[in-house]
């Protein structure tokens, strides 16, 4: 039996994972932005061990989700699933001054894969629309350009692989990938998301507990447990570190 955290799990796809990971057998953490959503997430899921409190759009709230994660233990995996899709209408700067989307996609898996006792397995969530992320790191939170969404939300996306390829290369130790999981009907995708629902949390879930040799790889990218096809930029060094170097300088948090 494994233990697993996912964060931003109160529903989609992240408790969808969760509700499989508990019917495996396996002790499950959740994590919801509010008091209120942690309630429903235990309502939901009434066999997770812990929920989580935390708005992790503050450097603050990420602290404090790592110090309550670190409070339970060494998980054997986390899943970071927790994500604000592209709908945002303008720029959004929280009380820290940061892009909320760049905060919450990008800085919150860094500063907790930072500061939590190292897991054994970690999972990062990206998307097919990083093939059409801004490759060159220049305003990754949209201070200076006009806002839009969509592109503003492919960028994290890229960001997410460039980081979740980052972190195999500085832990050797450690299985990090990053998992796309189609385009589906859930709250941040909408009700007219075209791929299968009952697919786009298997993947995450098979990469934080199996023992299958596939399951097993690091620096990997997957989409319905299948290696995919990415953006070559993403498999750029210098990129990597450049942007585990931003987090660092942004967050004030060493990744060790």
């Amino acid at each position: 039996m494994a233990r697993i955290l996912i964060t931003g799990s109160a529903d989609g796809l992240g408790l969808m994972a969760g509700e499989l990971l508990a019917d495996q057998g396996h002790a499950v953490v959740l994590h919801a932005r509010s008091e209120a959503r942690a309630d429903e997430a235990r309502s939901a899921l009434p066999r997770a061990e812990a929920v989580l409190v935390g708005d992790v759009s503050t450097v603050a709230a990420m602290r404090s989700v790592a110090d309550q994660a670190n409070a339970l233990g060494r998980f054997d995996a986390v899943i970071h699933n927790v994500g604000i899709g592209y709908r945002e209408p303008h720029r959004v700067a929280t009380e820290d001054g940061l892009s909320r989307l760049w905060a919450v996609n990008v800085l919150a898996p860094y500063v907790l894969t930072a500061l939590m006792q190292r897991a054994g397995r970690l999972v990062y969530l990206s998307s097919g629309m990083h093939k059409v992320g801004d490759a060159s790191l220049e305003d990754p939170q949209w201070e200076h350009r006009p806002w839009n969404g969509s592109q503003a939300y492919a960028d994290t996306k890229f960001h997410d692989l460039l980081l979740a390829f980052g972190i195999a290369r500085s832990w050797p130790g450690v299985l990090s990938n990053a998992v796309e999981p189609g385009w589906v009907p859930t709250r941040m995708g909408g009700a007219n998301a075209p791929d299968d629902l009952s697919k786009a949390h298997v993947t995450q879930a098979w990469l934080a507990t199996s023992r299958d040799p596939a399951a097993q790889a690091t620096g990997s990218y997957f989409y319905h447990q299948q290696p995919r096809r990415l953006s070559p930029s993403a498999r750029r060094e210098a990129l990597q570190d450049r942007l585990l170097d931003y987090c660092r300088v942004i967050s004030g948090v060493e990744l060790g």
